[in-house]
């Protein structure tokens, strides 16, 4: 493993640990106990120019509190995607895409595929494309020493899992389990964050963070990525005069301080090279820059949960006072203006606060039902990709959770943006709803979880 040429720092557990270890999904006493009376999740603001890399079998607890919580990026071995089917029927031998399995399997299937070639506002454009297509011209383009006058073509944000759901072809780690963003969609039945990418040598993804400030896990199925990656609040020394953020930050424009007034006072990005196997986890809130060094397939999930709520909360304020001042002018002359505000922040985001709000209430739900069944002894009424999951974590991360909405709910209960909003058409108001959460956590203590002290 040359891991001088990856930038990256093996972390080296005590011996005795790796003896002792084995994968303990359950969050532990200790780590809730630690947890519990946090009124704000303390955070590393400072990114080291090493990320941690976990070769073994890692205690649930330890990564929650040394890589959630902090919000700092580490890579997981191949070791841990070595049992998937796509790395045994996606890869030839020889470690490249297996285009004769790939079709066999999805053929005619309509894929999206960017052009990384060309720029539509700070992405690249999409076209829907059959899957063999795509893989036709990737093969010329292989053959063309990697070069097409169609430009370089990448499959990308293609909900596979979504669109094939009897595929069982890899299985989410358990560290990234906890995932309320599914969650959710998953009991909406409308929509996902699970994403297949599939591109040749030298295609890539513009600098960006993800959906939401969420979390993502990424699994190259074969082939290698580099990626750049900013710790968050260095994105503000990238932007140009406009306040646009960078579209490439390896370009030589950034260093015309007449186009980008403080970049020169940017950090250096931590550069990691991902090799075939390898999960990067990227933290809530990190900008970052990806290319693919060869031909290379990857699995993606963005995801959130009780260790980054806030954050998105943060930026679901930030997303509306920025378009509250684009219309501020139209303020007095319509009587609808903040739910015009609403509307506009969903169009850009793809939510808004009461959509937030049916979010939280549905993940509460699940881990309240949860909760009792644990007090009761009886099955949990949740669907069982939802209660299998909380049954693995156990009852005292389900309790975290709930703090956590609760938090979240009392800060919407003292935002003037929310509590203007009409409310008529939930099923349970604000208030009920942290009421009932406030109960669900009372009435479990001294049953199977401590008393808080």
């Amino acid at each position: 493993m040359k891991l001088a040429l990856r930038c990256l720092f093996v972390l080296f557990y005590e011996a005795a640990d790796q003896l002792a270890q084995s994968v303990f999904t359950i969050m532990d006493s200790e780590t809730y106990h630690s947890c519990c009376s946090l009124d704000k999740v303390p955070r590393q603001l400072c990114a080291s120019h090493f990320v941690d890399y976990i070769d073994k079998e890692l205690n649930y607890s330890k990564f929650f509190k040394r890589h959630l919580l902090p919000n700092q990026p580490c890579m997981f071995s191949r070791s841990f995607t070595e049992e998937w089917r796509c790395r045994k029927q996606w890869v030839t031998e020889d470690g490249k895409p297996h285009f004769q399995k790939l079709l066999q399997e999805f053929d005619e299937t309509p894929v999206p595929i960017a052009n990384c070639n060309a720029k539509e506002y700070n992405a690249n454009p999409k076209q829907i494309m059959p899957f063999k297509k795509f893989i036709h011209y990737w093969k010329e383009y292989i053959q063309n020493g990697h070069s097409s006058p169609k430009g370089c073509l990448y499959l990308k944000d293609w909900h596979m899992s979504r669109d094939f759901p009897e595929h069982d072809v890899y299985s989410t780690p358990v560290f990234f389990s906890s995932d309320w963003l599914n969650e959710y969609w998953d009991t909406l039945q409308v929509d996902d964050y699970r994403f297949v990418y599939m591109g040749p040598k030298g295609s890539w993804t513009p600098f960006h963070a993800d959906v939401f400030r969420s979390y993502s896990w990424s699994a190259n199925i074969c082939g290698r990525k580099k990626w750049l990656l900013y710790p968050p609040g260095q994105e503000e020394f990238l932007r140009d005069t406009h306040g646009n953020l960078a579209y490439d930050i390896t370009a030589p424009d950034l260093h015309d301080k007449d186009l980008f007034p403080h970049f020169h006072k940017a950090c250096q990005p931590l550069e990691i090279i991902q090799e075939a196997g390898e999960i990067l986890f990227v933290p809530s809130g990190w900008h970052h820059q990806v290319y693919n060094l060869e031909d290379t397939i990857s699995i993606n999930h963005n995801w959130l949960n009780s260790c980054n709520v806030d954050i998105m909360w943060q930026f679901l304020q930030n997303e509306l006072s920025s378009v509250q001042k684009e219309i501020e002018e139209w303020r007095n002359t319509m009587d609808s203006w903040h739910q015009h505000c609403q509307v506009i922040m969903k169009s850009c985001t793809g939510i808004d606060y009461g959509e937030f709000f049916s979010f939280l209430k549905i993940i509460s739900d699940n881990r309240m039902s949860f909760l009792r069944a644990c007090s009761s002894g009886n099955s949990s009424d949740d669907p069982r990709h939802v209660s299998d999951k909380l049954t693995a974590l156990g009852s005292y991360h389900a309790a975290f959770d709930l703090q956590r909405v609760a938090h979240i709910l009392e800060c919407l209960l003292c935002n003037e943006d929310f509590t203007r909003l009409d409310h008529s058409n939930h099923t349970l108001q604000p208030e009920s709803l942290l009421q009932k959460i406030h109960e669900a956590i009372h009435s479990t203590r001294g049953q199977h979880l401590p008393s808080q002290e």
